[in-house]
């Protein structure tokens, strides 16, 4: 299934692999600003000979077209940073710029991904079908993949692949699992007005606090009792305004939140409830709200028979001791727009060793990985492709 010449030639690469992925990290650019990245990687490709073009305002996406007739897959990684300060000193390839960093590892997945295009262009004259890359911005706030696929990303696309190096999991570890593998992650806003006053005369007032509060303390019951227990669902308040001093009864309070969960039916149905609680919660205290549902990605679901195949593919090129399982997370990732468009799949590579200092979380402001990982991240994308096309050829 895998080809022993794409294995070669990632092994070649390596020490590219590693520079590519520290100028990358030590130049972070957030969502919709990847100027600089995305100027880097379309000059790559086109010195590959990819046929590559831009999308607006950023981002790229590029084609290589084997020398026989096939199917099209696409490889698709993310380029944006976080505004995230980058806390571990003395690295070498520290972020440069104030306040931002690769805080989740987008410069391995471009680095990746650009090597997996350099190796796979080697072995052209094998390839039957098309492997379309896409270098994807502003995954961080959930509207980059969503913007690709308006462009053109996807179109004529038969299967579609991505993966995320993980820190939480030992180095060159392998999850891709069929069905769920991330939540859908939605945003939601309820402003909640009463009617202001002096604090020594509630009862001329309606008290927006005791409105915002009390929603606070009940919503969680949409969860425990309004939800099969089997399907899981996170509801979560992450913010709440109110009030403007200590002797005034607020007539304002403003609550943020999000809601995450893998079943369609449980999004719309949480999504409902949450007006249902916060109308009635401010008409019992003589209130009004307001409620602003956002929705953001969808769950990524793993087609199964793709992800047999990446399974498959990992367990051949690395072991079969590299596959593990890891359980679906609450955690959002707009793959799931690419999902939309094709089947495929998404998969995990480990990139955690705490002897490197390489366990911290995602986000965190020392979150590195152990770049042991990149060479089977980028072998994971080109062997992918290559087994998917060539399983697929026509004649």
């Amino acid at each position: 299934m895998i080809l022993e010449t794409l294995k070669k030639e990632i092994a070649n690469y390596s020490g590219e692999l590693v520079d590519i992925r520290r100028q990358l990290h030590s130049e972070p650019e957030l969502s919709w600003e990847e100027y600089r990245t995305t100027e880097y990687v379309y000059d790559y490709l086109s010195k590959l000979g990819i046929e590559c073009r831009k999308t607006e305002p950023t981002g790229v996406i590029g084609e290589l077209t084997g020398a026989k007739p096939g199917k099209t897959v696409a490889l698709r990684a993310d380029m944006d940073a976080l505004s995230v300060e980058e806390l571990t000193e003395n690295l070498p390839y520290r972020s440069k710029e104030q306040g931002k960093m690769h805080a989740c590892g987008h410069d391995a997945h471009t680095a990746m991904l650009l090597i997996a295009a350099k190796a796979l262009v080697a072995v052209k004259g094998q390839l039957s079908g098309t492997v379309r890359f896409l270098f994807q911005p502003a995954e961080e706030v959930a509207t980059g993949a969503r913007e690709m696929v308006k462009q053109g990303a996807m179109a004529g696309v038969d299967n579609v692949f991505g993966m995320h190096i993980w820190s939480q999991s030992p180095t060159g570890k392998v999850s891709c699992i069929p069905g769920p593998s991330f939540a859908s992650a939605d945003i939601f806003n309820i402003r909640f007005t009463g009617r202001g006053g002096h604090g020594a005369m509630p009862q001329a007032c309606v008290d927006a606090s005791v409105m915002a509060s009390s929603f606070v303390m009940n919503v969680q019951s949409i969860v425990s009792r309004t939800i099969d227990p089997k399907q899981p669902a996170v509801v979560t308040v992450g913010k709440m305004t109110v009030g403007t001093r200590f002797n005034v009864i607020a007539e304002n309070a403003v609550i943020e939140g999000t809601v995450r969960c893998f079943d369609p039916e449980v999004r719309d149905h949480i999504e409902k409830q949450l007006e249902v609680y916060a109308k009635n919660t401010a008409e019992l205290y003589g209130g009004t709200a307001e409620v602003e549902y956002i929705r953001g990605t969808q769950a990524v679901i793993n087609e199964q028979e793709s992800a047999h195949l990446a399974q498959a593919v990992a367990a051949e090129a690395f072991g079969e001791n590299v596959l593990y399982r890891e359980e679906p997370t609450m955690g959002g990732e707009d793959f799931s727009f690419f999902l939309d468009e094709a089947p495929g799949c998404f998969a995990l590579v480990g990139a955690g060793n705490p002897e490197k200092d390489t366990q911290w979380a995602h986000h965190h402001g020392r979150f590195n990985i152990d770049e042991e990982a990149l060479s089977a991240g980028a072998e994971l994308y080109a062997q992918y492709a290559y087994s998917y096309l060539n399983k697929n050829q026509t004649n």
